[in-house]
Order: C-alpha cells, then sequence, then structure tokens
C-alpha cells in the first residue's frame, strides 16, 4: 500500500486527485495539505511516506522555494512537482534540485495516472512534450553573444576559466566515449522518454536499454538518469560524433 500526501491551496483540485488516485490506486491512503507548512507538519508525523506531489503555487512558497525547503527539511522523502507551471526551465531546476518527477496540471487524467504509477516503481518521470522545448537560455543566446560582442569587453568573461573549461573538457570526454546507439538513447532520455519508449523508439530490447543506460551514467560519471539528461541539457549532441 503506497502514502501519498498532495500539498495544493484549491480544495477542488485536490478532491479530484484524491479521487483519481484512490480508483487508479485503490490500496493506496492519500493525504492533504493546503499549505507547505501543513505539508511539512504531515510528513514529519507519518512513519511511512512514498510520496509528496507538491504545487508550486502555495499560499506560503513561491515557486521552487518550496521544494528546496522539503529537500533541507525532509531530504529522504519523493517529492513530485504538481503544477500549472509549464516552462522546460523550471521542469530542468526542479529535476537539479532532486524532484523525482514534474506532472504539468494538464496532464490528461490516465497519463498522469501512469505518471504516478512510474514514480513509485522507482522511476523518474519527465514531461516529453515539455523537455522539447528550447530552454530559455538556448532561445536567448544569439542575442545575448550578440549584445555582448559590442558592449562587453573581453575580460568580463574570465571568471573561473579554469574551473569552466576543466567541467566543460570532462563532459566533452564522456559524450565521447559515448557509443552510436548510447549517444541515441541518451538523446531519447533527454526528451523524457521512459525505458520502454526508447526500446520501441529504437527497435531494441528494454534490458538493453537498461544496459546502455547504465553505461552512459558510467562514462559520463553520474549517478542516475536524471543527471544524466541535466547532463545532455548543457551540451549538443551533434556536435560529439559516435565512436
Amino acid at each position: 500500500m503506497y502514502t501519498l500526501l498532495v500539498a495544493d491551496d484549491h480544495p477542488m483540485f485536490r478532491e479530484a486527485m484524491v479521487g483519481a488516485i484512490a480508483a487508479a490506486l485503490p490500496d493506496s491512503r492519500v493525504l492533504e495539505a493546503a499549505s507547505l507548512a501543513e505539508a511539512i507538519i504531515q510528513a514529519e508525523a507519518q512513519e511511512e511516506l512514498d510520496l509528496l506531489l507538491l504545487d508550486l503555487a502555495l499560499p506560503d512558497s513561491e515557486g521552487l522555494a518550496g521544494l528546496r525547503r522539503l529537500r533541507e527539511t525532509l531530504p529522504w522523502l519523493p517529492v513530485a512537482i504538481l503544477s500549472a507551471e509549464q516552462s522546460r526551465d523550471i521542469v530542468l531546476e526542479a529535476l537539479g534540485l532532486g524532484a523525482v518527477g514534474y506532472l504539468p496540471k494538464s496532464t490528461p487524467r490516465d497519463d498522469l495516472l501512469a505518471a504516478l504509477r512510474q514514480i513509485l516503481e522507482g522511476q523518474v518521470y519527465l514531461p516529453a512534450d515539455i523537455l522539447r522545448r528550447p530552454t530559455a537560455r538556448h532561445a536567448a543566446t544569439g542575442a545575448l553573444a550578440s549584445s555582448a560582442a559590442s558592449t562587453t569587453s573581453p575580460s568580463a568573461y574570465t571568471t573561473s576559466p579554469t574551473h569552466t573549461a576543466t567541467h566543460g573538457d570532462a563532459l566533452a570526454d564522456g559524450i565521447s566515449q559515448l557509443t552510436a546507439k548510447q549517444l541515441q538513447v541518451l538523446a531519447c532520455l533527454s526528451r523524457g522518454e521512459s525505458n520502454k519508449a526508447i526500446a520501441r523508439d529504437l527497435a531494441i530490447a528494454e534490458t538493453t536499454v537498461k544496459s546502455h543506460v547504465s553505461a552512459i551514467l558510467r562514462k559520463l560519471g553520474v549517478n542516475s538518469r536524471v543527471q544524466a539528461i541535466l547532463t545532455a541539457q548543457t551540451l549538443d549532441l551533434d556536435d560529439h560524433p559516435p565512436r
């Protein structure tokens, strides 16, 4: 039996979520909280809590501040974001802060419940349609480069050059060690695809996908598929030909 906590300040939405979860996971117990403070109190009182679904617009928490506080206060607790916010940058930042999933409130009911099952089984859920969008950083790259060339002196970008170059070189070296198939798998991961979807898209067995993912994590020097995805977001995979 799973125990979940829905933290959202809209009673009707909480009621709908509780009903949907109860129907899909009849043996589960669903708790409710209308604020971050209430969610923390309830979570601390539970001996076993499998997942907290956190809205980003709680009255006592702005944006990802609530997630940061939860990670500091209850680092053991899996937290997934359930929000109307659909910015790709916010999704990636939430994952970087340790969220185990990001569920847009516009997600169809069946897809939402499938995502919850995926998270409860220990996987990370990523909204593939949002991850396919360009980040604000990439969209602004051309404008920033043009502005910097005309208004900024060369010395303005000399902060920690050795660290930046070393980190970038390490990432590039890890990417260069990936085989052609591993690069394809990494590209699929960066789009938020599950192992099953990757297997279908690449016409390989799901066990083979798992083997490729393990190899990717090892070569990139990261510990989770979320970290691998964040790494892939910082590099243009097309610039790194396979071995």
